[in-house]
């Protein structure tokens, strides 16, 4: 079960927060002020923090700093009334995950509350598991049934970013620029790949690479 701390001096949200993730099976404490976060994650392991920024004792943006020097990986959930560009961008600079505006809806933060805690335990894990199939970013591997394909590295990066958002779309110029460090080179490079992604796990009925016509490429996971 994940645990959650959700730092908010709003007694009315917090509470909404935390029955609405209870209810979906996850372990969620609250605190009302920085001070009292920093103490419990300085006490207790937590899997996410979502926090306001405008609060008593210590601020969002301290706290972030705090926890960032604490624990580089978990994943910062920002629910501010702070709308102006400077704060969002000072917040990504601290090294917050994501940030919603208040007021928030309800589902949508949940939405991102679970796509925050399926990349932190990717990441964490260097495993992604899709069906049957398992890839294994140390040694850029691809596993099912026992036999093993073996990737290189582009390929395998490529068809792990896809498999990490199943049915969101990357354009041509989103993953030019991730995987190559350019969107100005031809993107006629990313349709290779995936070409030779295609043909290797043509047999695969785990998942299947999707052209999005006139925009780019996204992972549907096969239902059984």
């Amino acid at each position: 079960m994940f645990r959650v701390l959700v730092v908010e001096d709003d007694i009315r949200l917090n509470q909404l927060i935390r029955t609405t993730l209870s209810k979906h099976g996850f372990n969620v404490t609250s605190a009302y002020d920085g001070l009292d976060a920093l103490e419990e994650v300085t006490k207790h392991v937590y899997d996410l923090v979502i926090s306001d920024i405008m609060m008593p004792k210590m601020d969002g943006y301290e706290l972030a700093k705090k926890v960032r020097e604490k624990n580089s990986s978990m994943p910062i959930l920002f629910v501010t009334a702070k709308d102006k560009f400077e704060d969002k961008a000072k917040s990504f600079d601290i090294g917050i995950d994501d940030y919603m505006v208040k007021p928030i809806d309800i589902n949508e933060m949940l939405l991102r509350v679970n796509a925050l805690l399926r990349r932190s335990n990717i990441a964490r894990n260097h495993m992604l598991t899709v069906g049957e199939t398992t890839l294994n970013y140390d040694n850029l591997s691809v596993t099912k049934n026992g036999e093993e394909i073996i990737l290189p590295k582009k390929e395998f990066r490529v068809l792990f970013k896809l498999l990490s958002y199943p049915d969101k779309i990357f354009t041509r110029s989103q993953l030019m620029e991730e995987f190559w460090g350019t969107s100005d080179s031809l993107e006629r490079t990313v349709d290779v790949h995936i070409t030779r992604i295609r043909e290797k796990f043509k047999d695969n009925d785990d998942f299947d690479i999707v052209t999005s016509r006139g925009l780019g490429y996204k992972a549907v996971i096969n239902k059984k």
